[in-house]
């Protein structure tokens, strides 16, 4: 009898710890990364992260800074581009819930698709990431609702953000080139 439960047990506690494991595309992208930042590579190197290692990351980056305002992200890689789409709830994800207007708030608020492109462009130590088209709840923003949406729900949680201008790659990067399969990031030789 008690061989029963204990087996029960095992296999549920086996489960349960398959389940909530990290995703191994995910591990596999963060150790990259972490070889990346750690500046052990050596000169001339290329680090490359495949489509399903990116949305792997992406997807266990989203539920820690975001437990409940993003589900079912997702990246498409292009030729120089990336086109995100994921859906959204606003105002779970504001980091200033109390600065933004009640009444924006009412017209946001509730989970909406939302689709975001963008171009880079990179070399000898520099990138320069173009929005070049968002949508929410497939309408398109831009102009001054864009600058409101970066302003309140982006800059609040990265505050050194560039948009559609260059900067600086840290870590000995030279460049960083995206593919329909892959991104790659070139160690500067």
């Amino acid at each position: 009898m008690y061989t029963g439960v204990v087996r029960r047990l095992l296999s549920l506690a086996f489960t349960a710890s398959v389940l909530l494991a990290a995703d191994p595309l995910a591990d596999s992208a963060q150790k990259k990364l972490d070889s990346i930042s750690d500046q052990k590579l050596k000169r001339g190197a290329v680090v490359t992260l495949s489509n399903r290692e990116i949305n792997a990351w992406i997807h266990e980056k989203a539920l820690k800074a975001f437990p409940e305002g993003i589900r079912n992200e997702h990246i498409e890689l292009g030729p120089g581009t990336a086109d995100g789409t994921a859906l959204v709830d606003l105002t779970k994800i504001s980091k200033s819930k109390n600065s933004v207007n009640p009444l924006i708030a009412r017209l946001i608020e509730g989970e909406r698709p939302l689709r975001v492109a963008i171009r880079v462009d990179s070399s000898n130590g520099r990138c320069t990431v173009f929005l070049t088209h968002v949508e929410l709840s497939g309408v398109a923003i831009d102009g001054s609702i864009l600058d409101f949406l970066i302003k309140h729900f982006i800059q609040p949680r990265y505050p050194d953000i560039k948009i559609n201008e260059p900067f600086d790659l840290d870590f000995n990067i030279d460049r960083i080139e995206i593919q329909p399969a892959s991104v790659r990031i070139m160690i500067k030789k």
